[in-house]
Order: structure tokens, then C-alpha cells, then sequence
């Protein structure tokens, strides 16, 4: 009888044990995130915001940063010249508020998800002048003190390091850019504002003009805190973080931060085990955030999306793919537990 008290309290201690290590023992990324000053954040998609409850969760346990995906840009916010729609962003940044979450704004100025009465009407300069200005500065003041970045302008450049043709550089000028910054300068003074595009993570002719143009905008004493590398990256194609971190210190020698905005990284395409093929993944992460860390104005990275569950990729390339921290079913992945180990050995 002794023996059987005994045993059965040996399976109680080891089931008490598991007990709470399930519940007590759960390790979120935004507390060894913030440990390290360190803003670790994704985007989120309104549609599984408002109907997935375990998205919601996942997103305020694990990320002390959100960047709205698709609900600040022009189409979705100003649909109509004379009407605002912001429902949906104040939803998600009343969330974030409460969470102690702080906000991205993302992106005031866009040449793509532009709505029909701008792109299908032909404007003077003056009145195009009018229109960009009045958006800006309607969006910035309503969140003022609520966003505390915004990617002002997103992707202006093409990759041989020309400006891209857009309705805003064909009507405006190329001046629409230092204007943009001006004009959310105005509008919240405190807010850091970001030059945004992908493919500039490097040294490439597209890099260097951008690096070109935010210095002079810089030196002219325009209102500029930063550049966003989108980051959003492949395990079939090896980033040289040598010359990223080389780019990176350049920005941090003129006095502007660097953020890793949009990460993501694609699985596939490659012949490689699904085993190695996270593990690759995590390897990227691990060394994007690890670049970050080592360098004193990279204090952010964001991940474009919460889940593989509701990733853009797999319907932008047609292809099945995995390319977050979280899979389907909300498990934490490799990269996941990856950059939780760097963060706490930081």
C-alpha cells in the first residue's frame, strides 16, 4: 500500500510539474524583446484581426510593435476625395493601446493601392500638390501621438537606382518626397519618420540613391529619422550581411536608424527537407536580427504578417509556403525559438 502511495505521488509531482511548466513557464518574444531595448513587432492583416480571437492573442503576447498591413494606405483610409475611413486602423491602434503595443504607420505615400478618382483623373500640379498634402496631414493628425512611426514613403525608387515613374513624380516632381516628409513633419513634430523600400538592404545602384537622396534630405534639415530595409528574403538565395551591416553603419555615420520593416522568408523552391529547409529559415532570422542587435541604430524588426496561416506569399507566388515565426496552428517554429535564444543571450 505504501508503495502505490508512493508511486502515485511520484506521477503527481512529475503531472503538477508539466502542469506548470505549460502554464507558468511560457517564454513570450516581446519580454526578451524589450529586455533589450528592442522593438519586435508584424504586421497585421484586419481580416483575421476581426474574426481569428487566437490572432489576437498571439499578437499581444508575443510583439511589443504592430505596422497596420493594408488598412492605412490611400485606397483603404481616403476611398473617396472628401471621405476618411478610419474604422478599421482605430480598432487595431485602440488594441495596440491597450496592449502597451506601440504603432507603425504604413505608408502615407504609395504609387500602387491608390483609390479611382486619383488615378483615373488628371490634376495640375498645384491641386495633385493639394491632395498629397491634405492626406498626409488628415492621417498624421489623426493619429497624432498614437503612431509613433510612419513610413512616409514607400518604395520610390526603381532598381537601377532611378526614380520610379508614379503620378507623383509625373505631376509633382521629384520633390514630392522631401514635401511628403515636410508635410508629416507638420503634422505630428514627434513622430519618427522613414524612407521604406525592399531590395536597399544591400550595396546596389538602388541602395546607394536612396542612401544618397536621405542624406541630402539630411543635410537640408528636412525631418527625417530613418530607412526601413523590407527584408522580406529566401532561403534558396544567401543575404551577404557583411555588406548589409556596412549599410547599415553608413545610415548610423549620418544619424539616421535602420529598421527591418518586413521580413518575411520563402521556403520554397528548394529540394532540401522541410526539417532543414526551417532550419535555413531560422538561420536567416537568427543572423538579420543578430546584424541588428550588433549595431546601435537598428533597434526594430517586423515581420510581415503573425502566421503562415494568413501569409501573403503562397497567393503572390502561387506557391505553398511557411515563411513566419508562427505556423498554421499558432506553434512556435524554429525561427521563432531562434531569435528568442539570441535575444536572451544578448
Amino acid at each position: 500500500m505504501k508503495k502505490k502511495i508512493f508511486l502515485f505521488s511520484v506521477l503527481l509531482l512529475f503531472f503538477m510539474f508539466f502542469l506548470f511548466k505549460s502554464f507558468y513557464g511560457k517564454h513570450y518574444l516581446r519580454e526578451v524583446a524589450s529586455k533589450n531595448n528592442f522593438l519586435i513587432g508584424a504586421s497585421v492583416s484586419s481580416s483575421p484581426f476581426l474574426k481569428d480571437e487566437q490572432y489576437k492573442i498571439t499578437l499581444k503576447n508575443e510583439f511589443n510593435l504592430l505596422t497596420i498591413e493594408d488598412d492605412m494606405k490611400f485606397a483603404r483610409i481616403h476611398p473617396q476625395r472628401n471621405t476618411y475611413n478610419f474604422l478599421i486602423p482605430d480598432l487595431i491602434v485602440e488594441f495596440a493601446e491597450e496592449n502597451e503595443m506601440k504603432v507603425r504607420g504604413h505608408t502615407l505615400v504609395w504609387h500602387a493601392t491608390l483609390p479611382d478618382w486619383i488615378k483615373d483623373k488628371k490634376y495640375t500640379k498645384e491641386e495633385l500638390s493639394s491632395i498629397l498634402k491634405s492626406h498626409i496631414q488628415t492621417v498624421v493628425s489623426h493619429y497624432k501621438g498614437k503612431v509613433y512611426t510612419w513610413d512616409v514613403v514607400n518604395e520610390a525608387y526603381n532598381d537601377d537606382g532611378t526614380l520610379r515613374d508614379n503620378i507623383w513624380l509625373r505631376t509633382i516632381g521629384p520633390e514630392y518626397i522631401e514635401l511628403a516628409f515636410q508635410w508629416a513633419h507638420e503634422a505630428d513634430p514627434n513622430a519618427l519618420l522613414f524612407y521604406n523600400d525592399y531590395s536597399n538592404e544591400g550595396l546596389n545602384q538602388k541602395s546607394d540613391a536612396i542612401f544618397e537622396m536621405l542624406k541630402s534630405l539630411k543635410k537640408r534639415g528636412v525631418s527625417i529619422d530613418g530607412v526601413g530595409f523590407q527584408m522580406h528574403s529566401s532561403i534558396t538565395y544567401e543575404k551577404n550581411y557583411e555588406v548589409i551591416k556596412e549599410n547599415i553603419k553608413r545610415y548610423k555615420d549620418i544619424g539616421l536608424e535602420v529598421h527591418i520593416t518586413e521580413m518575411d522568408v520563402k521556403i520554397q523552391h528548394s529540394n532540401k527537407s522541410q526539417k532543414e529547409r526551417l532550419q535555413q529559415q531560422a538561420e536567416m532570422y537568427s543572423k538579420t536580427l543578430k546584424l541588428c542587435l550588433s549595431s546601435s541604430n537598428c533597434s526594430s524588426l517586423v515581420t510581415w504578417g503573425v502566421t503562415d496561416k494568413y501569409s501573403w506569399i503562397p497567393n503572390f507566388t502561387g506557391e505553398e509556403d511557411s515563411p513566419l515565426l508562427f505556423d498554421e496552428k499558432y506553434r512556435a517554429k524554429p525561427s521563432y525559438e531562434a531569435i528568442y535564444k539570441l535575444f536572451q543571450e544578448n
